[in-house]
């Protein structure tokens, strides 16, 4: 059943299983904001199984641009439209987020980007790779973030 994500009430609604549930709930209430404000969207989120193409195509995208499994379940995805741009997003159980921004237009911005709820470790997968950037939210502590350009055509 889809959650619209209610960003003055932040609800664990679907992470519960996480051991970072409180936080990772600010994180995806941090991004419900966001797209509100920014676009007036709506940012909706349903149970990943009840959308598996979500799951499908950003999984992918990380095995096909950069070689990278993520190791834990995907619990909560949302895909929509917003400015010619298409947006993928997958919550996982151990505190991670992923977002995939990918133009609709050829040559436009195409993205993946990481984020990780406060008191979570980088993932093993990702911890090599990358440089996590810190940022503070109201909703969210510290949330760390990274993110790599998409080459490929998906």
């Amino acid at each position: 059943m889809p959650y619209v994500v209610d960003f003055e009430n932040v609800s664990t609604v679907g992470l519960e299983s996480s051991p970072f549930a409180e936080t990772l709930a600010g994180l995806r209430a941090n991004e419900g904001r966001y797209y509100r404000n920014k676009y007036d969207h709506v940012f909706t989120v349903s149970p990943a199984g009840g959308l598996p193409e979500v799951v499908d195509r950003v999984r992918r995208i990380l095995k096909e641009e950069r070689d990278i499994v993520i190791g834990s379940r995907p619990l909560e995805v949302t895909t929509f439209e917003v400015e010619g741009l298409r947006m993928d997003y997958v919550f996982y159980e151990s505190g991670l987020s992923i977002n995939v921004m990918y133009s609709i237009e050829d040559g436009g911005k195409r993205a993946v980007g990481f984020k990780l709820a406060e008191g979570m470790e980088i993932p093993e997968e990702l911890a090599s790779r990358f440089k996590f950037a810190r940022q503070r939210s109201k909703l969210a502590g510290v949330i760390r973030g990274s993110y790599f350009v998409i080459k490929g055509e998906y």
